[in-house]
C-alpha cells in the first residue's frame, strides 16, 4: 500500500489574514472572515426540529453494496484495496481529478480479478458526475477537508449513503446542513473515524461499558503528529502526485485557521466511552493556542531559497499547540490537544479516568483498576477476556490487510456489514458533526481570548434516550473476509 498522503482536488485560494482569517470558510478577505467568525455564535444558537432520529436507525439492508470512491490519493487508494477484501462489495466507480490516480486504482482492481470500475477524472467537479450514477449505494470520500461537506450533502441528495474521511465538517453551518440532509433523506452519513476501531480503544471501551473503571468522569485525546515535512512538501512532478497534500491544501488550512483543526482522532474514542450523544452531551468549551514557533521560521527559510514558496511569504500560521477543554452536561470533562508542527513522538494520548480505574495509551498501553498499573501478564488476560467480538472475529485478518495496524479494515468491514444487514452504524451523523465542530468552536474561542462557547446539541435532545452503539456484534457479523486468491477465483 502507498505510504505518502496524496489527496484529491485543488482547493480554492485561502486568504492569509492571521487569527481573524482563521475563520469558518476558506478563500475569504479579512472583512469577510471577521463576519464569519462572529457568525458562529448565531450558528451555535440555531434551533432545529429533528425530522428523523438517525441515531439507532438501520436503513433497508443492501446485500451487495455498490461503492463509488472519490479521492484516490493515499487514503482513497488504500480504501480501494481494503474494500476488495470484504464480501458483498462492488467497487463500481473511481473518481479523482488526476487521471494517473484513477488509473492506478483501476490497475489494482484488474490485478486481483475485480471488474473494471467506471472512471471519472479531468476536472475539479468531476465528482458530481460520479455521484449522479444511478447504480451506487455508498459514496466513500477521501478528499481535502473543504470538499467533505459538499460531496456528502450532494451524495445524500442523490439517494446515496455516505462514508467520509475526517473531519466531515469545517463549519457549524456545514454540520447543521449534514444533519438536516441526513434526517430528510434518511441516508447514513458516517465520518470514517478509524481510531474508534483501534484494538486498545475497543478493549477499554468494552471494559468501560462493563463498569470495570467505575463511572468515567474525564477523558483526554489528541492528535500530536509532526506533519511539517508533509505540509511543506511540494509536488515532485506536473501531475502533483508526489506531494504529500495535493496543491498543499493542508498547509493552506494551517495558514488561515487557528485552533484545534483536527480533533476527531483523539476525541472519538473518548466520546464513545463517555456516552456522548447517548446519555450525555457536550455543554461548552474553552480553547487556547500557543504562538507559532516553527511554521513561520520554516516558511521564511523556504521562501529565501526557493521561488516556489514565494506565495507563502509572511503567512501567519496557527499556533503549535492547541488545548481545548470541554464540560459535559453531566459534569464530566474532556481535554483535546492538537500539535502537528513540533518535534515529538506520535500520540493520541487516549486517557480515560474513572472513579475506580484509569486507562492510558501513550507512550505505552496501560490499564489501572485501583492505584497500580496492571502488569504485562494481566494485560494479556484483559485482551483475551474483554476484546469485543468484532476484534475476536475479524481482528487477525484486519492486521494482515493493514491500515494503521488493522483499525482501518475493522472500520470498513463493520460499515459494510451494517449496511448489508440493515443495522444502525456505529457512528451516526450526530457523532461526526459534533466531533468535527470542535475545530470551528475552538477557532472562535482562541480568537476571543479563550472565552467559553456553547457546543450545539445536534441531536436536538435525543441524546437523553439514544442508546450507545454496539461493539459486540449482538446482531450482524455475517460478512465474510475474503483473501485475494479467493477473490481471483470468484471473479
Amino acid at each position: 500500500m502507498t505510504t505518502n498522503r496524496r489527496n484529491f482536488l485543488k482547493t480554492t485560494a485561502f486568504a492569509g489574514a492571521g487569527a481573524v482569517a482563521g475563520s469558518l470558510i476558506s478563500g475569504c478577505t479579512p472583512k469577510q472572515a471577521e463576519s464569519n467568525l462572529a457568525g458562529i455564535v448565531e450558528a451555535v444558537k440555531k434551533t432545529h426540529a429533528q425530522k428523523f432520529n438517525m441515531a439507532g436507525y438501520g436503513a433497508p439492508a443492501i446485500p451487495v453494496v455498490r461503492v463509488g470512491i472519490i479521492g484516490l490519493g493515499d487514503r482513497g487508494s488504500d480504501a480501494v484495496e481494503r474494500l476488495s477484501y470484504i464480501e458483498g462489495v462492488e467497487i463500481k466507480a473511481l473518481g479523482d481529478k488526476r487521471e494517473v490516480c484513477v488509473k492506478g486504482s483501476q490497475k489494482y482492481l484488474n490485478s486481483i480479478g475485480r471488474p473494471a470500475a467506471q472512471e471519472f477524472f479531468g476536472s475539479e467537479d468531476i465528482w458530481k458526475k460520479l455521484v449522479e450514477l444511478p447504480d451506487l449505494d455508498l459514496i466513500y470520500t477521501c478528499t481535502p477537508w473543504i470538499l467533505h461537506t459538499p460531496i456528502s450533502v450532494y451524495s445524500m441528495e442523490h439517494d446515496k449513503h455516505v462514508a467520509c474521511e475526517v473531519p466531515i465538517a469545517r463549519t457549524i453551518d456545514d454540520a447543521w446542513q449534514l444533519v438536516e440532509t441526513s434526517e430528510r433523506t434518511k441516508k447514513h452519513c458516517m465520518m470514517l473515524e478509524n481510531c474508534c476501531y483501534d484494538f486498545f480503544e475497543l478493549l477499554t471501551l468494552n471494559m468501560a461499558r462493563q463498569g470495570m473503571f467505575g463511572e468515567i468522569i474525564h477523558g483526554e485525546g489528541a492528535y500530536i503528529h509532526n506533519l511539517m515535512g508533509y505540509n511543506f512538501n511540494k509536488p515532485q512532478d506536473d501531475k502533483q502526485v508526489d506531494g504529500a497534500y495535493t496543491d498543499m491544501w493542508r498547509l493552506k488550512e494551517n495558514a488561515t485557521r487557528n485552533g484545534n483543526l483536527y480533533p476527531t482522532h483523539g476525541l472519538g474514542p473518548v466520546c464513545q466511552a463517555l456516552n456522548i450523544n447517548c446519555g450525555d452531551k457536550m455543554e461548552h468549551l474553552s480553547s487556547v493556542s500557543t504562538f507559532d514557533f516553527t511554521m513561520g521560521p520554516k516558511e521564511k527559510e523556504l521562501v529565501a531559497n526557493d521561488p516556489f514558496y514565494a506565495p507563502w511569504k509572511d503567512s501567519k500560521f496557527r499556533g503549535n499547540m492547541n488545548t481545548t477543554i470541554v464540560k459535559t452536561t453531566l459534569g464530566k470533562t474532556i481535554m483535546i490537544q492538537h500539535d502537528v508542527s513540533s518535534d515529538h513522538p506520535y500520540s493520541r494520548i487516549h486517557v480515560l479516568q474513572g472513579t475506580k480505574g484509569r486507562v492510558r495509551k501513550y507512550p505505552d498501553e496501560h490499564i489501572a483498576m485501583g492505584e497500580e498499573w496492571v502488569d504485562e501478564a494481566r494485560m494479556k488476560e484483559l485482551y483475551a477476556q474483554y476484546s469485543p467480538e468484532i476484534v475476536k472475529r475479524v481482528g487477525e485478518m484486519a492486521k494482515k490487510v493493514g491500515g494503521h495496524g488493522g483499525m482501518d479494515f475493522l472500520m470498513d468491514w463493520r460499515l459494510i456489514d451494517c449496511l448489508r444487514n440493515g443495522l444502525p452504524l456505529d457512528e451516526s451523523v450526530y457523532d461526526g458533526v459534533l466531533w468535527s465542530s470542535i475545530a470551528p468552536l475552538s477557532e472562535w474561542s482562541v480568537a476571543n481570548r479563550s472565552q467559553s462557547i456553547d457546543v450545539p446539541d445536534f441531536t436536538c435532545g435525543s441524546w437523553k434516550t439514544n442508546k450507545p452503539h454496539g461493539i459486540n456484534l449482538e446482531t450482524g457479523g455475517t460478512t465474510k473476509v475474503l483473501d485475494l486468491p479467493e477473490l481471483k477465483q470468484d471473479a
